[in-house]
């Protein structure tokens, strides 16, 4: 599989020096993805479909990050109030808890190589209700 195109990303739900897992297109269809091996750098990631009603449900849960998110960087809020940390957000608890199962890796997930890109647009901030600053392009893992 070769995308041809870099995709959109909707939702980062890991990073470390790059995106570890979230949702993005993979052939235009919301998928997640998961870093197949998080202490290489082989940008090898599992990825499997995303039905609809859970898609909704992880846009609603990364809306309540980024709104947050936005006060933190203008100084309005500390770390301590990130949703995340439980207890801070009634909905966000709630969305977290039926999404977990949910981002666990199937045993019938694909493994794909994914490239991203930032996208060049200064006026973009980082992390925004439709999505992140960068896409991916998906492909196929190279035997050797």
């Amino acid at each position: 599989m070769d995308t041809g195109e870099f995709e959109r990303v909707y939702v980062e739900l890991e990073r470390y020096s790059g995106p570890l897992s979230g949702v993005a297109d993979v052939g235009s269809v919301p998928h997640y993805f998961h870093a197949a091996d998080p202490g290489r750098a082989d940008d090898q990631f599992y990825v499997w479909p995303i039905a609809p009603e859970v898609f909704a449900l992880e846009r609603e849960c990364w809306a309540i990050f980024v709104r947050w998110n936005e006060r933190y960087e203008n100084g309005e809020v500390g770390p301590e109030t990130h949703p995340g940390v439980g207890g801070i957000d009634d909905r966000y608890d709630e969305l977290e808890a039926r999404l977990k199962p949910c981002r666990e890796v199937p045993a019938d997930a694909r493994v794909l190589v994914g490239r991203t890109e930032f996208l060049i647009d200064d006026e973009l901030p980082r992390y925004r209700v439709d999505g992140c600053d960068y896409a991916i392009r998906w492909q196929a893992v190279v035997l050797d």
